[in-house]
């Protein structure tokens, strides 16, 4: 059976109830939820980890010291023998290439989940699948999106969804 992840990051939100009602339910629906980061208040993470049914979290720039003091930089789970990284590299800017995101970690990864730049992306390099969910909310011209990774017998796929668009 397939395992499922949502993927989200960069919300900005004071209240769990803030975010989007699809991307919430989607959290609350798939086996695992991730949270790359810029959560922003704590009662976010109490929403997101009561709704999820295993949730993981690293904290952001944006997110206060208090989060940062409780919240990991980086973490590493392991779902079907597939490896799988978790950061939000305050460091980069937006055009940074995400092969950078490797000095992060200290094993090789299958896959590497990543917020900061608000830019959905999804691109292996050298047999790593990088992923970033993009902004979790719409804001001018800019759609808000997260990303749903499936893990199947140790092969992982990423897909980008559009929650919101920003471009109405």
């Amino acid at each position: 059976m397939p395992i499922k992840i949502a993927v989200i990051s960069d919300t900005h939100c004071y209240e769990w109830e803030e975010v989007h009602p699809d991307m919430r339910a989607l959290v609350a629906e798939c086996d695992i939820a991730i949270h790359c980061g810029d959560i922003v208040r704590q009662p976010v993470v109490e929403g997101f980890l009561k709704s999820a049914k295993k949730g993981l979290i690293v904290h952001g720039n944006s997110d206060p010291v208090d989060l940062r003091e409780s919240l990991p930089y980086t973490q590493i789970i392991e779902v079907e023998e597939t490896k799988i990284g978790i950061t939000h590299p305050a460091w980069g800017g937006a055009e940074f290439p995400p092969s950078e995101l490797f000095k992060d970690f200290e094993e090789h990864l299958d896959v590497i989940l990543f917020g900061h730049t608000h830019e959905p992306l999804i691109q292996n390099i050298n047999g790593t699948l990088f992923v970033n969910p993009g902004q979790g909310y719409k804001s001018f011209m800019v759609d808000g999106t997260m990303a749903v990774i499936t893990i199947d017998n140790g092969v992982a796929d990423a897909e980008i969804l559009i929650i919101e668009s920003g471009r109405s």
